[in-house]
């Protein structure tokens, strides 16, 4: 797929100069992609599939060491990765079918999750661990931010940085990827985005939105112009204090009233830039916004389904470049669900992912993911097969129900605890003193 007809020319212009190695920059990101795929996500499985597929193909096969692929890993540019991140996010979501589109327009979620990474020295400094949490004791925690579209679920744009920190909260990082959106697109976001400089944003970029209302705001149906019953149009006025993340010519950029629609619809109070009830119902605002929860599944698929959760590289450039591997794997298998779902008329959204990721990883496993009609009819109408199950306003509550070991929580770093130990060699020697 990385070297197929949409990315071949922007793969080509992405490589680094490069000698023929055993791991040349097209390998090294496809098995880093695999690994992304892959049950285990070792490098260790890595290389040693690579080292059977050598010999499968009659090639020599001298060394099964993972040090060579782990230098190929750090040689690839991360602006490489995360070009055919984003390329490959924008052909799927452009080229969406009308009918996956909500009232032919393009709908783009956005929102931000989290994800850990090993306790090293290098990790800590660039992803430092609550301040809540004793050294040696907690894991570096990184932020995630990404924009996802609504019909073809693909990346189109994502963002990463520190878990705490001045700068470094969800909004800060979603104000970077405000260019993901185009005039005429629709934003669906929670309720955290509720805020004046945000929508502000969206609406001077003709960016229409729908969003809940935030709990600190409080909404007066009695005030502004009524539209039906819980439904009016009121005005928005510009805070008086200037942020910290502002300067002062950008807070005077900013319009002084924006003008907002308000609606309750079930228990929730909507806000929306979308003002006409006769174009856009209620009942419409409500369906529209109820859709708002394949972002949720979409970074449950990418953080539990491909190990986004907990990454495995030991520093903070190669947890970068981890990062957006996983992404890139995550467009590629919608990739596959998006024209799986054409050919077999039906939307993406009704199909699983992780049935879309077994099935492939099982065809690549038997090499059968040529570029054979047969075989590629095949993958698709399996996959189309594996349909999602139809829950309309399903609620769980989160928690669970199988409890863990009874066994105590490392309060001390390990070091610490093994010198703790009966049976630690220090320990005795003290004891014998």
């Amino acid at each position: 797929m990385l070297t197929g007809p949409e990315l071949f020319e922007l793969t080509e212009a992405a490589l680094p100069e490069h000698r023929e190695r055993l791991y040349p920059p097209t390998v090294t990101l496809s098995m880093f992609v695999r690994q992304a795929l892959a049950a285990d996500p070792s490098c260790q499985r890595a290389v040693n599939g690579w080292a059977a597929s050598r010999a499968a193909e009659g090639l020599s096969v001298s060394s099964v060491r993972t040090g060579g692929y782990c230098r190929a890993r750090a040689r690839l540019p991360l602006s490489m990765v995360q070009s055919l991140t984003l390329e490959s996010g924008r052909q799927l979501e452009s080229r969406s079918l009308h009918g996956w589109r909500w009232r032919g327009r393009a709908v783009k979620l956005l929102d931000g999750s989290g994800f850990s990474m090993p306790d090293t020295i290098d990790n800590q400094a660039a992803f430092p661990q609550p301040a809540s949490q004793a050294a040696g004791v907690g894991f570096p925690l990184a932020r995630l931010s990404c924009v996802i579209g609504l019909a073809s679920g693909a990346i189109l744009a994502a963002a990463s940085g520190p878990h705490e920190g001045r700068g470094h909260s969800e909004l800060d990082l979603s104000r970077t990827l405000l260019s993901a959106f185009s005039i005429g697109d629709i934003a669906l976001a929670d309720a955290l985005y509720a805020n004046y400089w945000f929508i502000a944003d969206l609406i001077s970029a003709g960016v229409d939105f729908v969003m809940e209302q935030h709990g600190s705001r409080v909404t007066d149906f009695r005030r502004g112009q009524r539209l039906g019953t819980r439904d009016h149009l009121v005005e928005w006025v510009k805070p008086a204090g200037v942020p910290a993340w502002m300067s002062g010519e950008q807070y005077r950029a900013y319009p002084p009233v924006i003008r907002l629609r308000e609606t309750r619809v079930g228990h929730r109070v909507l806000v929306t830039s979308l003002l006409a009830p006769r174009v856009v119902p209620k009942a419409a605002l409500d369906a529209i916004y109820r859709q708002r929860w394949h972002i949720e599944l979409d970074l449950r698929s990418i953080k539990t389904t491909l190990g986004l959760d907990i990454l495995r590289c030991r520093s903070a450039d190669m947890v970068e470049k981890e990062f957006w591997v996983h992404l890139l794997a995550y467009n590629l298998i919608r990739l596959l669900m998006a024209q799986a779902a054409a050919t077999h008329g039906t939307h993406p959204r009704a199909i699983s992912f992780k049935h879309t990721v077994q099935l492939f990883s099982e065809f690549q496993l038997r090499d059968l993911c040529r570029a054979h009609a047969p075989t590629l009819a095949l993958l698709f109408r399996l996959i189309a097969q594996g349909r999602v199950g139809h829950r309309p306003g399903r609620c769980e509550p989160r928690a669970r129900k199988r409890r863990p070991k009874s066994s105590p929580w490392l309060k001390v770093p390990r070091h610490v605890a093994r010198s703790r130990n009966p049976a630690h060699p220090t320990w005795l020697r003290v004891r014998a003193k």
